[in-house]
């Protein structure tokens, strides 16, 4: 008999912008996925109207394109079993909450919110604050194990409100095997009768989750471990209705970078950096809210840091391609405990990717914020300047922070020229280097620098002595790339003419 092919989900929830942790979770499954050959769909539960939050389904999908993690089936991408969205399959929910009834596994309750609230607010005054609709007190509520046959059958006639609860069974051992965990156990008598069926008609997490990963054959499920304490609930489901239970997978938490606790958005704006791949904008409060797209960071070192946070390789490699990650990434290698979130390690991702990135590439990068600062040049002369400074950059926005690179600088930093230029003598020695430039037939940086050393060993210098006098007067800082390299890449003309410029105003 030929193995199951592969088939994995992410089921996010419309209720705001997906945070990291979230695009981890759904990066996990698509490499894994992927790793076997098989499918990665994208469903939206949204069951829980009451939350959902407009635009959200819309960014969840254009975030996941933006990272590279695309969905071969689901929401946007059609497939065997659509709907994907859980509102639209609400009609096929109500008969598997029936079944369970009808096999004992579960049962109506009319007990109205009123109620509850009043018991749980008497609980507390008897000093049991976490009381339960349970394998116990379930018996002494209004429900259909407690009530007459012909009385629920009379009160579900008569339109009465409703839910249906799963009967969970007393002192009851539930075992299953984590990927990442090793075996997790549960006892029943740690665990409530949880809602299955809603009294407004719609199915309750539960439902629909157990439901939709057995009707679209999912295999595994990996997942957040904030899910962990569900999962026995969801065992116990599966048991219920006779179905093979997917593999399961609980990946730990994505850590705050100080002190304990899961990663939030507050983190982020107390410590300055994004939790969310793009800009949000919460159309309830205007609230804005930062994206890695809109920092500058790249989708690919975006992603090869989620990687790692969380999973490690069997050697030392931190930078990984796609296809890299597909090929050697294994859920035996995630780790149990949380992993903090080291924002700087982000920033080096970034930096790493943006170094490996050709000249060019980064040259029509930086066109458009160019044309923001009313800059024209060709692609090829922005291709030299991003050569010059990608070294020092960490975001395609640095790559501008040398304006002397695109015009001569119409101010010398005071300090530089106290330090360094001596007037009268100080002038002479630039118009003297000035004329030997005009001896450099290929204008290259390696001819400059040459012709530099020769000269200031012709006249018994030292390099320190010279060379802040010449960075001065192509770029009016001490600071930045290479003398040479500059003066190669705004040529011989304006190399000499920013000489005669200093000069004149510094002399």
């Amino acid at each position: 008999m030929s193995e199951k092919r592969v088939r994995v989900r992410f089921a996010p929830s419309p209720t705001g912008p997906l945070h990291m942790g979230g695009v981890r979770t759904a990066l996990y499954n698509y490499l894994f996925a992927k790793k076997h050959g098989g499918d990665f769909l994208i469903r939206i539960e949204d069951t829980d109207q009451g939350r959902f939050v407009p635009g959200a389904e819309d960014y969840i999908l254009e975030a996941l394109k933006w990272c590279g993690i695309e969905p071969n089936e689901g929401v946007g991408y059609g497939g065997p079993h659509a709907p994907y969205r859980q509102s639209e399959r609400k009609p096929m929910y109500r008969a598997y909450a029936e079944e369970l009834v009808s096999k004992g596994w579960a049962y109506y309750a009319f007990d109205t919110p009123e109620e509850l609230d009043n018991i749980r607010k008497q609980a507390e005054l008897a000093k049991m604050p976490n009381w339960q609709y349970n394998s116990i007190s379930r018996n002494t509520m209004k429900n259909s194990l407690t009530l007459p046959a012909d009385d629920v059958q009379a009160r579900i006639a008569n339109g009465d409100a409703y839910v249906v609860r799963f009967k969970m069974p007393r002192n009851e051992e539930v075992r299953f095997h984590d990927i990442i965990r090793g075996w997790v156990v549960f006892n029943t008598n740690e665990l409530d009768d949880k809602v299955l069926f809603k009294s407004d008609g719609m199915p309750t997490y539960h439902l629909a989750n157990i439901v939709d990963d057995h009707t679209m054959e999912i295999t595994h499920v990996i997942r957040g471990e904030e899910w962990l304490p569900s999962a026995p609930l969801h065992v116990m489901m599966y048991r219920a209705f006779e179905w093979e239970a997917p593999e399961f997978a609980h990946l730990p938490l994505i850590l705050k970078p100080d002190g304990n606790g899961k990663l939030s958005k507050r983190d982020g704006d107390r410590l300055g950096f994004p939790v969310f791949p793009l800009n949000w904008k919460d159309p309830h409060t205007g609230e804005q809210s930062s994206g890695y797209r809109e920092r500058g960071y790249f989708p690919k070192a975006f992603v090869n840091m989620l990687l790692l946070l969380g999973w490690a390789p069997s050697n030392n490699q931190e930078i990984f391609t796609m296809q890299e990650m597909i090929d050697t990434f294994t859920i035996e290698r995630i780790g149990k405990s949380g992993s903090k979130f080291d924002p700087e390690k982000t920033k080096w991702f970034n930096q790493q990717y943006l170094r490996a990135t050709p000249n060019l590439e980064l040259a029509e990068m930086i066109q458009p914020l160019l044309k923001e600062k009313g800059i024209e040049v060709s692609n090829e002369y922005a291709a030299g300047v991003c050569e010059l400074m990608k070294e020092r950059a960490v975001f395609i926005q640095d790559l501008l922070e040398g304006p002397y690179l695109f015009s001569a600088p119409s101010t010398y930093d005071a300090d530089a020229v106290a330090k360094k230029w001596k007037k009268g003598e100080s002038g002479a020695l630039m118009n003297e280097w000035s004329n030997v430039l005009d001896g450099i037939s290929e204008f290259t940086s390696a001819n400059i620098e040459a012709s530099f050393k020769e000269f200031i060993t012709a006249k018994g210098l030292g390099m320190g002595a010279v060379m802040p006098l010449f960075r001065i007067c192509l770029t009016g800082v001490l600071t930045g790339p290479a003398s040479s390299e500059v003066a190669a890449l705004i040529g011989k003309e304006e190399t000499k003419k920013r000489i005669a410029t200093c000069i004149s105003v510094n002399d």
